[in-house]
């Protein structure tokens, strides 16, 4: 029998109780949707288990195969360097692959819409309210351009604007993306932010949300979140098919 590899899921950590309890949320769901799949949790940094103490306990049961998933929306420093810096410090006899990111994924902009709809907006809503776009913020201008892209393509599903804003390293703050939808004249300003887990950034959003009329929760164990982390999964585990005259 093959047996599947182990899903690492790397969060960043944090010193907020709230992260580590909503990554853990997310992460139930996950086993909950794929019971075939070993799903583990390791921090970067803050919590524990570290991702090295799960890489060295896998190791010692004699896991083979590792899926590495970092648990980030955007490909920025951590996915880059952080991450494949610890990786390549795990034990030789683990075999790990990493995979991409989460965002962006049509499956996002769909729980980033579910959150909306939990804090009070309906489908009728859409034509008269603007969203900020919410995200932690970058210095990797790769990243910035990712969220810039979203929000545009977002726009289109119906909403009177969409506008990014960053909660750090980048402009424009939350609060100035919201007095720029009302100066459009949007009729409501919602604040959608694309973050995973609440902590010290998503709290800097809520306080910029202070002038909308709406400020939807954390992506966190969204039913559409948990797919997408399966198929990143999915597809890091498939064999890599090399093109024909290589």
């Amino acid at each position: 029998m093959t047996h599947k590899p182990v899903l690492l899921v790397i969060a960043h950590g944090s010193r907020d109780p709230r992260h580590a309890a909503t990554v853990h949320a997310l992460v139930r769901r996950v086993r909950a949707t794929r019971p075939d799949v070993r799903v583990e949790t390791g921090f970067l940094d803050f919590n524990v288990p570290s991702v090295p103490g799960v890489l060295e306990s896998l190791a010692a049961e004699g896991v083979r195969d590792v899926v590495a998933l970092p648990l980030l929306l955007t490909r920025a420093f951590h996915a880059k360097a952080d991450i494949p810096a610890v990786l390549r410090q795990a034990p030789a006899r683990l075999r790990i692959r990493q995979a991409d990111v989460l965002g962006p994924s049509p499956l996002l902009t769909r729980a980033l819409e579910r959150r909306l709809r939990e804090a009070g907006l309906s489908p009728a809503d859409k034509s008269s309210t603007g969203v900020v776009l919410a995200s932690a913020g970058s210095t990797d201008p790769e990243a910035i351009a990712v969220i810039a892209e979203i929000a545009r393509e977002w726009r289109h599903t119906g909403w009177c604007a969409v506008r990014p804003a960053f909660a750090s390293a980048s402009l424009p703050r939350t609060e100035d993306a919201v007095r720029e939808l009302r100066d459009l004249g949007c009729a409501r300003v919602a604040v959608a932010p694309y973050v995973l887990a609440p902590g010290f950034l998503p709290d800097r959003i809520a306080r910029g949300a202070a002038g909308a009329d709406v400020l939807a929760d954390v992506l966190g164990p969204a039913p559409e979140v948990a797919r997408v982390l399966l198929e990143r999964y999915d597809a890091a585990r498939r064999p890599v098919v090399a093109a024909v005259g290589a």
